[in-house]
């Protein structure tokens, strides 16, 4: 990704603990003897770690094209959804080179890269796990900023149907006809990481039925119709959806779809109880070079 940008803010919650020592009745439940503790929550990147991931990435060695961060996000919400865990080994690879997962060049360590990348895996996980609201890796453009979009996502005809968000060649962007501001198409490289998990694991869009289709449809409207195969029947359903108003809205529906992906892929053996609605605003600018 080019330009600067303002790296997300931190989370809510993630602040020192206020001074003096728990209440009692916030210490919760004691264990039972031999029980083990809980596991504790997966720390979020913070704002340099974010940093580091992106530069970590754009390093990778030539020829391999990774994935930019906004890419990796949705690309890990694509693995996490499968009917069966994908090992590390299968999707790690394609975080390094998005379409082929070509092995890097003797000598290039990859593991600074892994221990973060990891560290975003077990976040997202939980999230989904617990079906509750993460913020995706979408940063609003700047006012005097080009769309933004992957340095360079693999192309339909790549092998990779329905990648989208990229720039024609004379400038002008390749989508928003549909009517959405031109600011929701910062969701175009998030969607297409995403996609990207499906295609390469199609452990989940084995399952057919109207609950996929829901699920689909909130992803694939933000896609070149032309690059979707044998989706007739979602893209009819897009044409009768009134356009994202806003890339707050849009970002809420990547997580949406991601959950109904989940409650496809991943079932609970309970029903949650139902998550409350949260609308947040994406983060400011772009992800740092």
């Amino acid at each position: 990704m080019s330009g600067a940008g303002r790296p997300p803010p931190r989370a809510p919650g993630r602040g020192p603990a206020g001074r003096g020592g728990p209440s009692e009745a916030g210490r919760g439940p004691a264990r039972a003897a031999g029980e083990r503790p809980a596991a504790a929550p997966p720390r979020p990147l913070d704002d340099a770690e974010l940093e580091r991931l992106q530069a970590l990435l754009e390093a990778v060695p030539a020829p391999l094209e990774p994935l930019d961060a906004t890419m990796l996000d949705g690309f890990l919400c694509g693995v996490l959804v499968q009917p069966r865990p994908v090992p590390e080994s299968a999707w790690f690879p394609h975080v390094l080179d998005a379409e082929s997962g070509r092995p890097a060049r003797p000598g290039y360590d990859a593991a600074p890269l892994r221990a973060l990348v990891r560290r975003r895996h077990a976040e997202l996980d939980a999230a989904i796990e617990a079906r509750r609201w993460f913020d995706p890796w979408v940063f609003e453009p700047e006012a005097d900023d080009e769309a933004p979009g992957p340095t360079r996502a693999p192309a339909a005809d790549d092998g990779l149907a329905g990648l989208a968000g990229l720039a024609d060649e004379d400038g002008s962007e390749a989508h928003g006809a549909d009517g959405a501001p031109p600011e929701v198409q910062a969701v175009y490289p998030w969607v297409a990481g995403c996609v990207t998990a499906l295609d390469l694991f199609p452990g989940v869009m084995a399952l057919t039925g109207p609950a996929l289709d829901e699920a689909l449809v909130l992803l694939y409207r933000h896609l070149d119709p032309e690059d979707l195969e044998d989706a007739d029947a979602i893209l009819e359903t897009i044409e009768t959806l009134e356009p994202a108003e806003d890339l707050a809205t849009a970002v809420e529906e990547l997580v949406r779809a991601t959950l109904l992906l989940a409650d496809i892929g991943r079932p609970q053996r309970r029903p949650p109880a139902a998550p409350a609605t949260a609308r947040r605003r994406p983060r400011p600018g772009r992800p740092p070079r």
